[in-house]
This record gives structure tokens, C-alpha cells and sequence, in this order.
């Protein structure tokens, strides 16, 4: 109850314009069937309302480079999803070249199967190999949380931090949970205040988001960018 009760609290101490809140927005376009219309739409409305970057599957990587170049739109670029399943040299390989081609960002997706079978060592070693292909770029690492237990949510949180990584991130958005405030709560405590947490999955409008700020997030991936801000700003216009 007094977790509630802080967030609910935080929640209404929340000051932020929806400009700002468009700044921490990842504009997401992740399903399989989009044409280039589709991306470019996406690209444009990244352009217009500023969010922080596009995330994109990486055949869209270098034509959303071209699309958002001269502006200050990043591009993230998903790695090893939505599964988590390929080698960690395949993975290795994939951040290399989305950086190549332009990314900014990297999403990679954890290895939930060997998580699992507690092979720590392993995690880390292929999280430490993506961080370095990155090239010091931001790297997100994907906990895929709805498969983790509350105990396993924080040690794969610690993981990551120990792999040098940038971000820990819920979910995929093709699991089987997406992002909730009780996992968000335990990924920032389990992160503490000096480290990325990105919720994603099941954000839809600016409501949802607001909820994940207050629980800890401070990126949303989301594919509903537009209506969450457009939806903020006419809910901070007074009438």
C-alpha cells in the first residue's frame, strides 16, 4: 500500500512539458509488414514532434539515416530480437553494422534461455561483446520481463549494469508482458538513480506513460508517440 501510495504521489508531482516528454520518447516501428511509406511516415513524425529517436528493425536502419539526417533525431536499432536467441556472434555482428550504417542506439535483446539455466557469465560476456561493438553508443539491453520471476528481475538488472551497458529495458512488445509500474519500481531500485531504465509495451497513451515516469522510467518506447504527446498537450492546454 505505501508503494502505491508513492507512486500515486509521484505521479501528481510530475512537471514536465510535452515537449520534454516527447524527448524521452522512442518511436517505435517494429512489426514485420510496414512498407517504406509506412517508415517514412514514422521518420517524419519523429522530425516534427522531436522525439528522441526512431527504433526500427535493422533493414530500416540506414533508410531512416537518410531520412532524419540533419536533424537531431537518433536512430535505434534492434539487435537479436525479438527473441534473444541468436549466437552472441551473430549478435555481435548486428550492433557492428547497425552502427556502421548509422545507428545511434542499440536494443538488444538478453539471452532469457540462459539466464534461466543461471549461466550469469555467459550473459554478461555477450552483453560486454555488444557494448563493445556499439562503439560507445547507447546500448538497451531487453530483460523480456514477463518471463522473469521478481527475484530474477533484479539480478538480471545487475547483469547488465556490470556489462557496462546504458539502459535496462522490459520488454520487446512480443512477449508475454509488456510494461507494468511493479517491474519498472523494481528495475530502477534494482538499477538505483544513475542508470537508464526504458519501459515499452502496452503504452498507449499519455496516461500510461506518465505512470511509467513515476515508476522509474526514463525512456518510453512506444508506437503510439504521436497520440501520447498530442493527447498530453491538449490535456495541459487549459480550457
Amino acid at each position: 500500500m505505501k508503494d502505491v501510495l508513492k507512486i500515486q504521489r509521484r505521479l501528481n508531482e510530475i512537471q514536465i512539458s510535452p515537449e520534454e516528454l516527447a524527448k524521452i520518447i522512442d518511436h517505435t516501428e517494429l512489426t514485420p509488414n510496414k512498407p517504406s511509406r509506412a517508415m517514412k511516415r514514422l521518420c517524419d513524425e519523429a522530425k516534427t514532434y522531436h522525439f528522441h529517436s526512431v527504433c526500427v528493425n535493422p533493414f530500416w536502419t540506414r533508410f531512416c539515416v537518410n531520412e532524419l539526417k540533419d536533424t537531431d533525431v537518433k536512430i535505434s536499432t534492434v539487435v537479436g530480437f525479438p527473441l534473444g536467441q541468436t549466437t552472441s556472434e551473430e549478435k555481435e555482428f548486428e550492433a557492428k553494422r547497425a552502427v556502421k550504417e548509422g545507428a545511434n542506439e542499440i536494443d538488444t535483446v538478453m539471452n532469457v534461455a540462459a539466464f534461466k539455466d543461471k549461466k550469469y557469465d555467459f550473459v554478461r560476456r555477450e552483453l560486454e561483446a555488444i557494448v563493445q561493438a556499439a562503439e560507445g553508443n547507447t546500448v538497451k539491453v531487453i530483460l523480456e520481463t514477463g518471463y522473469l520471476t521478481y527475484e530474477e528481475i533484479p539480478q538480471a538488472c545487475r547483469i547488465v549494469m556490470e556489462a557496462e551497458a546504458d539502459f535496462v529495458k522490459n520488454s520487446t512488445g512480443f512477449g508475454p508482458l509488456g510494461a507494468t509500474v511493479p517491474h519498472i519500481v523494481l528495475m530502477r531500485e534494482a538499477v538505483g538513480d544513475n542508470f537508464g531504465v526504458k519501459a515499452a509495451g502496452g503504452i498507449y497513451d499519455f496516461r500510461d506513460a506518465l505512470w511509467m515516469i513515476a515508476a522509474g522510467a526514463n525512456r518510453i518506447g512506444s508506437s503510439s508517440g504521436v497520440k501520447i504527446v498530442d493527447g498530453y498537450r491538449c490535456h495541459c492546454t487549459p480550457t
